[in-house]
């Protein structure tokens, strides 16, 4: 009996430990504090360890390629389709294999094979200046290209991957040549030569550089709930107008997470996909990052809903990615730097 009792003890004992010793190792493009108090959390629910290493989303997948097999990551978590088309398509994941996880989201936010899955959507609209236009002019992303507009838009450069996203989408609902034509005349109604990011064109605006404005409406929350009193100013002057909301939508994007091929943890990587698309972290990454759940169903934060419901484009994000290629050519033929 006494022997019996202390192989027990040894077998609690090793298996509290081999528990204990559960970790997940994520590689992240998002900054930290917009990642690392769910994770804390999810270590708190269930005793599974998470290491963090953050970075700018080409670096960590060039790491992460680099490393291979000994890669520690379990992990990737970046931001924009296009991004993750680009892990995918330099076979940095592996399915994700959680039923739980790609039941949650729906399959136009999740990759190829469920190599990985939405844990946010970002609206791209158009920003305006309420006391110098009147939003019954604008219908969608065409109007950008409208003589109207001469002198009046403002947008970051080409080889920023939103905005390469957001031509690769306006192609696969256009087609090339009217997607180009489109740009063409865009690029005739900049304001000034793209500079500065999402921010700098909200802040154009309400500075009268131009009267249009496109970004992502997180950097807009941003701004809304800035220490900053300029950048609360600027936010007071816009208004958002959704676009194309007669035909597919405005124009989302994603954040999303993936399995890397070499995985060491496999289960409790999945156990923390499966957390951070659970109501509770749903509604805190919305209301922390402005971004829109992944989740259909989960309430909007006060300040989404303050911003009004939308039609939401549905594209597959698979085609942000398949159509990355021709999207950058098209700039640059359009004169688009």
């Amino acid at each position: 009996m006494r022997k019996l009792l202390v192989l027990s003890t040894l077998i609690l004992a090793s298996f509290t430990t081999a528990v204990s010793a559960a970790q997940v190792n994520v590689y992240s493009a998002r900054k930290e504090a917009l990642i690392k108090p769910l994770l804390d959390q999810f270590t708190a629910d269930t005793g599974i360890q998470v290491r963090l290493l953050t970075g700018s989303g080409d670096a960590l997948l060039a790491r992460l390629t680099s490393e291979g097999e000994n890669t520690p990551a379990d992990l990737f978590l970046t931001v924009d389709a296009g991004n993750l088309y680009r892990a995918s398509e330099a076979g940095a994941f592996q399915p994700l294999g959680s039923a739980d996880a790609l039941a949650a989201v729906p399959e136009q936010w999740q990759g190829a094979d469920g190599e990985w899955v939405a844990l946010s959507l970002r609206a791209r609209p158009i920003f305006y200046a309420p006391d110098r236009v009147d939003p019954s002019q604008l219908s969608g992303y065409g109007d950008l290209a409208d003589p109207r507009w001469d002198n009046e838009v403002c947008i970051r450069s080409s080889d920023n991957i939103y905005n390469q996203s957001l031509v690769a989408a306006l192609i696969e609902h256009w087609g090339v040549e009217k997607t180009e034509t489109w740009a063409n005349g865009l690029v005739e109604n900049f304001a000034r030569s793209p500079v500065g990011g999402d921010r700098d064109q909200i802040k154009a605006v309400a500075a009268g550089v131009c009267d249009l404005a496109v970004a992502n409406t997180y950097y807009l929350g941003l701004m809304e709930g800035s220490d900053n009193v300029q950048e609360r100013t600027a936010a007071e002057q816009v208004a958002i107008f959704w676009p194309n909301q007669d035909s597919f939508g405005t124009h989302v994007n994603v954040s999303g997470i993936g399995l890397t091929k070499y995985a060491k943890n496999v289960e409790p990587a999945r156990q923390l996909v499966e957390f951070l698309l659970s109501e509770e972290a749903q509604q805190w990454y919305a209301k922390t990052n402005n971004e829109y759940p992944a989740v259909p169903g989960v309430q909007w934060s006060e300040r989404l809903q303050n911003w009004g419901e939308f039609k939401m484009d549905k594209l597959p994000m698979k085609h942000l990615g398949e159509n990355n290629t021709e999207a950058v050519k098209l700039m640059n033929r359009a004169g688009w730097r």
